[in-house]
């Protein structure tokens, strides 16, 4: 019986071995093979220059990424020296830190090359009192950068670096632009490295937001994180449309409401600081405010269009033009006034020195004076 069960597993063993063979180097013998779990269907591997559908905009990110910089600032914040600093328990804890030796803190954004020569455009809230401000470009290189000059009211900034062949990037026209239109915010947020995110023009024309003096965003959905600020918003051809600049956020994240200056606005901003190192507006000096169907029917208005002069600072060219308080502006040079944010705008395009005819409800008249325009004083947000 023991030799009949040798011969019956050594027979077994022989023949799976036999099996394994033939499995291995000839499967064909034992008959029509399992077909697969799953037919896949594979696109052919093209590499970085291979077919591609319309849902990519990696020509678009290609071009526009080597023009956006990272901007690293650091600036030098003097204390006063803490009372308790003596106290061997105070100093336990908290240290030298309150020692009223100068603190250092640093600050990161983005900025956009916009010249072969080395101009940089980005927020002025960026490099805002730096002491020291280093540019990274896309490539690993790292340089110093000065700031040529800024704008607070409209939040923008011009920087240059050395260079004269930078990969400077190709403006686009807001004529082309419309809500709807697909758009990349390229940026550092968090500082975690070049980013590119995806979304839409949700609005064109945003202002009355609290955020600059003078506002006219584009709002988009593109995710827009801290970091951002100053980098580009470029169409889905990879030309700049915007200097992505704010954020509406209950926590500090993205909550796909963004905004950025368009770029028309920001080339005409940014060739003034480079030619006079300043904006040059208008201003006539007047404080405005905003008719209320309440102030409306307080001061027997027919309407709430136009802005309400609160205020006339005394020996100011609208002072000197006999503009009175209690006075509603209705136009600018033959253009409608429909608050006083549209007549801040009106009036800061206006050249100093010029008149220009503005148009007044004075009671239930209608007044015509020329006012002799002058320049608007910096960082005044409170007056026009």
């Amino acid at each position: 019986m023991q030799r009949l069960w040798l011969i019956f597993a050594q027979t077994v063993t022989v023949a799976l071995a036999v099996l394994f063979v033939v499995g291995t180097l000839k499967p064909e013998w034992l008959g029509p093979q399992r077909p697969a779990v799953v037919a896949l269907q594979e696109a052919a591997s093209g590499g970085d220059d291979g077919p591609r559908g319309q849902s990519s905009y990696r020509d678009a990110a290609r071009k526009a990424l080597p023009s956006v910089v990272h901007i690293y600032t650091t600036q030098e914040i003097k204390t006063q020296r803490h009372p308790l600093l003596d106290d061997p328990i105070f100093r336990h804890f908290f240290g030298d830190r309150f020692d009223g030796r100068p603190q250092r803190t640093s600050g990161l954004g983005s900025g956009v090359i916009v010249s072969a020569s080395g101009y940089i455009l980005t927020n002025f809230h960026v490099v805002e009192a730096a002491d020291d401000i280093q540019v990274s470009l896309a490539d690993g290189h790292t340089q110093k950068a000065r700031v040529i000059g800024s704008d607070p009211e409209s939040d923008l900034a011009v920087l240059q670096i050395k260079g004269d062949k930078l990969p400077a990037i190709t403006f686009g026209q807001m004529d082309n632009l419309r809500v709807g239109d697909v758009v990349l915010a390229i940026g550092n947020p968090f500082g975690v490295g070049q980013t590119v995110t995806m979304g839409i023009v949700s609005a064109l024309g945003r202002s009355h937001l609290g955020i600059n003096t003078f506002e006219n965003f584009i709002q988009t959905d593109a995710a827009i994180n801290p970091g951002n600020s100053g980098g580009a918003l470029v169409d889905a051809a990879g030309n700049l449309v915007g200097i992505n600049t704010a954020i509406y956020s209950r926590t500090g994240g993205s909550h796909g409401i963004g905004f950025a200056i368009p770029v028309s606005s920001a080339k005409s901003i940014m060739e003034q600081i480079i030619q006079n190192g300043a904006v040059i507006r208008g201003w006539i000096g007047v404080e405005a405010q905003e008719i209320t169907p309440e102030l409306a029917e307080s001061f027997g208005l027919p309407d709430v269009e136009g802005a309400l002069i609160a205020g006339v600072v005394r020996g100011s060219p609208a002072d000197s033009a006999g503009v009175r308080p209690g006075d509603v502006l209705l136009a600018v040079n033959g253009k409608g006034v429909k608050d006083p944010q549209v007549m801040l705008d009106l009036i800061a395009a206006l050249k100093p020195e010029e008149k220009a005819a503005f148009r007044l409800r004075r009671d239930k008249t209608i007044v015509e004076v020329q006012v002799k325009i002058g320049k608007r004083p910096a960082m005044k947000r409170e007056e026009e």
